[in-house]
């Protein structure tokens, strides 16, 4: 069974996927978000999903 911390881990690392795959006017988003992500995992990750996926090119 999987507990709490492994489905945040799953989280986690698809985040950082998700920023790496993503596409932005300036390559420097993708580093800030990317920082973001690393430092704060948990609020990063959820900035991620409220703030940053909005603003990547699709």
């Amino acid at each position: 069974m999987l507990g709490l911390g492994s489905i945040g881990i799953i989280i986690y690392v698809f985040t950082v996927f998700d920023v790496i795959n993503s596409r932005f006017h300036k390559d420097k988003d993708k580093v800030t978000w990317l920082i973001i992500v690393i430092i704060l995992p948990g609020l990063g990750t959820l900035l991620w999903f409220l703030i940053g996926r909005g603003r990547a090119v699709l």
